[in-house]
């Protein structure tokens, strides 16, 4: 055997192990949980959120960091000892960290400099880099800059993470939504909802739904500092704006590769402080807190629950649990931050407690 055949032996190996060690990481965990959130019975609408806070990681970017190591395992991208780059200052950059240390690989986050400390330790604490930058605009350029430098792999979620989820099934979150629902009063929702920050899992499940011929709809919820929402309203998937979004984990200054608006069937255009105003409200409820996405799908959950009602019908709506409310402590949850960010969360207050109160939306 020669030098080249020996070396190309040892690298599928190491690749072979590599994808065991994922899979094993998989095979270990227990699917999460689908959790009834409760209205009242006599409304015959039934409404539930699958809770990814349960993941090792703690969010839903846990099954992407996943895929995305799988599919640039598969694809030859990455080999033992390559460094993985990712412009993330936030939950994909935490999930990445935990799958590299556990293959042996550096991880580098390419991050603003202003990100909160809180972040950088949750990242560093699993084994990660950060790496600042002083303009957000520069994320990208300076991720290819690393990987070029070090020879390195940029993992790009926001390019990869459409292709490197199997939207067929292979308990994708769709398919174990469904899968989970099947003994449910109404097995077939009438809407699932989900946020976009990739565009990963609104483009999964919306794959899905139509793959298996199913009735459902999907609506997706933007944050208001987020492009998606007017991009797919106006047919404009150039259009790009000036802020970014302060519902993390979801809503892009830019449409992003993996964002695929022809799978969607609404989109739902979501304040701020009605987000946070949703946690708020929720945290007697659930006896937790949650994150500022889960406030974002669940603000569009309870308008899409209460249309099912005003309209007479029954039926289920199942939306996302992303990730648990204590990485946000110095932020949602405080008075201090809500008001210097000018975020009056009382109107939304009542409308969520009317809701759950009457059932109404306001118009």
């Amino acid at each position: 055997m020669s030098a080249v055949d020996r070396c190309c032996e040892k690298t599928r190996t190491w690749v072979n192990e590599a994808v065991r060690v994922i899979e094993a990481d998989a095979n270990r965990s227990a699917d999460t949980h689908l959790i009834p959130f409760p209205l009242p019975p006599e409304w015959n609408v039934h409404l539930y959120l699958k809770d990814e806070s349960t993941h090792p990681t703690g969010s839903l970017k846990h099954r992407l960091a996943r895929s995305l190591f799988l599919y640039a395992l598969c694809n030859g991208w990455i080999v033992e000892g390559t460094p993985v780059i990712e412009a993330s200052s936030g939950s994909t950059a935490v999930s990445e960290a935990y799958f590299a240390r556990m293959l042996g690989l550096p991880f580098i986050a390419v991050m603003p400099r202003t990100t909160s400390a809180e972040k950088v330790d949750l990242i560093e604490r699993q084994g990660g880099r950060c790496h600042f930058v002083d303009e957000p605009s520069r994320l990208y350029a300076e991720s290819h800059r690393l990987a070029d430098e070090l020879n390195g792999h940029f993992m790009d979620q926001f390019t990869h993470a459409e292709r490197a989820t199997d939207w067929r099934g292979n308990n994708n979150i769709a398919e174990s939504i469904f899968e989970q629902m099947a003994l449910e009063p109404h097995p077939e929702p009438e809407w699932v909802v989900v946020g976009a920050g990739t565009g990963g899992t609104s483009a999964t499940v919306g794959r899905y739904i139509r793959y298996r011929q199913l009735r459902t709809r999907l609506a997706v919820v933007d944050p208001e500092h987020s492009v998606f929402f007017d991009a797919w309203r106006d047919s404009e998937p150039e259009l790009t704006a000036c802020h970014g979004s302060r519902i993390e984990g979801i809503g892009r200054p830019r449409v992003e590769p993996s964002f695929i608006g022809q799978v969607i069937d609404r989109m739902i255009k979501v304040p701020d402080a009605a987000s946070l105003a949703t946690i708020h409200a929720v945290e007697p409820i659930l006896n937790r807190r949650v994150g500022g996405s889960t406030g974002t799908n669940l603000w569009g959950a309870f308008q899409l629950v209460a249309e099912l009602r005003a309209a007479g019908r029954s039926g289920s709506v199942v939306t996302l649990l992303c990730d648990a409310g204590d990485r946000y402590g110095n932020t949602y949850y405080d008075d201090t931050w809500l008001a210097t960010n000018n975020l009056d969360l009382t109107p939304h207050r009542t409308s969520v407690a009317d809701f759950l109160t009457t059932g109404s939306w306001p118009a």
